[in-house]
């Protein structure tokens, strides 16, 4: 990428702090919002890294909310080419050479936000929660507040939990979720992780 005479973009000169990556990448975040949605994908967030002259721009994307499955590879080449024009038509870079990587958040990924939630609808969850007990179930509904839960119950050893009464725990009450892998979805845990190899780089560099 060649340098833009006269542009002043972030991390022109000097060593950028870390609030000078946080803002970049929020700017970026919402630069490159509508490139993400055009491959029908969800922009998850913006990461941006910066080592000497290098900048490191990391990219993750999700299914939206209303699909199942993981996030293919083919999907993640698809939405790294389209990012990386993006990045080169930026009217705000300042021209600093980059490293784009893009990936999908995979199945280990903390459930933070309610999408997150809805996007495991069916799957077996771990809840860890502020005031009663954990809870380890299957998720059966998301709504704006809580999520729904089928716990399992426990079970003499050798023998299969029971699912227990639906309980639904406020987001406000959870302190941590994640989902538990279970081999009959290894082949969508794995998709949703980007197995093989779910990271695309692409490298820009000046001319």
């Amino acid at each position: 990428m060649a340098d833009r005479p006269g542009h002043s973009g972030m991390f022109k000169s000097g060593r950028p702090s870390g609030t000078d990556t946080q803002a970049e990448a929020a700017r970026l975040e919402e630069y490159l919002g509508p490139t993400v949605a055009a491959s029908n994908l969800y922009l998850e967030g913006v990461e941006v890294r910066v080592a000497g002259s290098q900048r490191t721009v990391h990219v993750i994307v999700d299914l939206p909310e209303d699909q199942t499955g993981g996030v293919s590879l083919d999907m993640i080449s698809e939405v790294s080419r389209t990012l990386s024009k993006a990045l080169d038509d930026d009217p705000e870079d300042s021209g600093r050479p980059y490293e784009l990587e893009v990936s999908s958040p995979g199945v280990g990924r903390p459930l933070t936000a309610p999408r997150h939630w809805r996007r495991n609808l069916g799957r077996m969850v771990k809840v860890r929660v502020r005031q009663g007990e954990d809870v380890t179930g299957r998720v059966l509904a998301v709504d704006d507040d809580a999520v729904t839960v089928r716990p399992d119950l426990p079970a003499r050893k050798g023998m299969k939990p029971k699912p227990g009464e639906p309980v639904r725990i406020p987001f406000g009450n959870i302190r941590s979720g994640k989902v538990e892998i279970e081999f009959s979805h290894l082949d969508d845990e794995l998709a949703a992780a980007g197995e093989p190899g779910g990271t695309v780089d692409l490298e820009n560099e000046e001319a």
